[in-house]
C-alpha cells in the first residue's frame, strides 16, 4: 500500500510537468523495501512516459535526441557496476545524493546549448544515474528546459520510452534485472493507469510552479530521511 501510494505521487507528477518520477519515488521505495529500486520502478518509469508520449505526441520534437541514446549505452554500464559493488547502505547514500543534486539543478537557472556534444554528455550521465536508481531525467530536463511545457513533456517522454528499456537490457545483462523484479514492477502499474487518467484532466489546469515546488521539499525531505538511514546501516 505504501509503494502504491509513493509511486502514485511520482507518476503524476512526472505526467503533470514531464519528468520526477523516479526523483519524487525511489528514495521513499527504497525506504519501504530495496528490491523496488532500480528495476521496478523503472518499469512504472517506461508506462508512465509510453502514456505521457501517446497523448502528448502532436508536439514531439525528436530531433537530437538519438545522440542522447547513445551516450545512454556507456553511461548505463557504468551505472551497472557501480550497483553491482556497492553495498547497501552505500547504494542508499548514492541515490539520497543523486536526488539531491537534482533538487539543486531544478532550482538553478542553468541554460545549455542542445547540440550533439551536449546531448551525448547528458545521455551518458542520464544512464549513469538511471542504472543506479532509475532516476534518469535530470541532466535531460536541464538541456531541454527552454522548451514549452507541452514539447517539453513529449521529447522527456520519447526519451524515456527508449532510455528506460535499453536500462533494462542493460540492468539484465549483467545480472540485475530478472523476474522478480518484472512482477514487481507490473504488480504497481494499475496505479500508473490511475494516475494518467487524473493527470490528462488536470494536465491544463494545474499551477506547474506549486507542483515543481511541493515536489522539491518532498524529495529534499525523502532524501534527507534515506541518508540518515543509510548512515545509522553504516555505523
Amino acid at each position: 500500500m505504501l509503494a502504491f501510494i509513493i509511486v502514485f505521487f511520482g507518476a503524476l507528477v512526472q505526467s503533470l510537468i514531464g519528468f520526477g518520477l523516479a526523483v519524487v519515488a525511489c528514495p521513499l521505495l527504497y525506504l519501504v523495501d530495496p528490491r523496488y529500486v532500480p528495476g521496478p520502478i523503472i518499469i512504472v518509469g517506461f508506462s508512465t512516459a509510453l502514456l505521457t508520449l501517446l497523448r502528448e505526441r502532436s508536439n514531439l520534437e525528436f530531433n537530437g535526441l538519438q545522440y542522447a541514446l547513445l551516450g545512454r549505452i556507456p553511461g548505463g554500464y557504468i551505472g551497472a557496476f557501480l550497483l553491482l559493488l556497492a553495498p547497501q547502505p552505500i547504494l542508499g547514500l548514492i541515490i539520497a545524493a543523486i536526488v539531491a543534486a537534482a533538487v539543486c539543478v531544478s532550482l538553478s537557472r542553468i541554460s545549455l546549448r542542445i547540440n550533439r556534444k551536449n546531448l551525448f554528455i547528458a545521455g551518458t550521465l542520464s544512464g549513469v544515474f538511471g542504472s543506479i536508481a532509475a532516476i534518469g531525467g535530470p541532466p535531460m530536463a536541464i538541456l531541454l528546459a527552454d522548451k514549452n511545457a507541452a514539447q517539453f513533456r513529449a521529447s522527456l517522454s520519447a526519451f524515456f520510452v527508449c532510455s528506460s528499456t535499453m536500462t533494462l537490457v542493460i540492468l539484465a545483462s549483467v545480472g540485475l534485472f530478472g523476474w522478480q523484479d518484472l512482477w514487481l514492477g507490473l504488480g504497481l502499474l494499475p496505479v500508473v493507469l490511475l494516475t494518467h487518467k487524473l493527470s490528462g484532466a488536470w494536465v491544463h489546469k494545474i499551477d506547474k510552479q506549486k507542483t515543481k515546488v511541493a515536489t522539491l521539499v518532498l524529495c529534499s525531505a525523502s532524501a534527507l530521511l534515506l541518508a540518515i538511514k543509510s548512515i545509522q546501516a553504516l555505523i
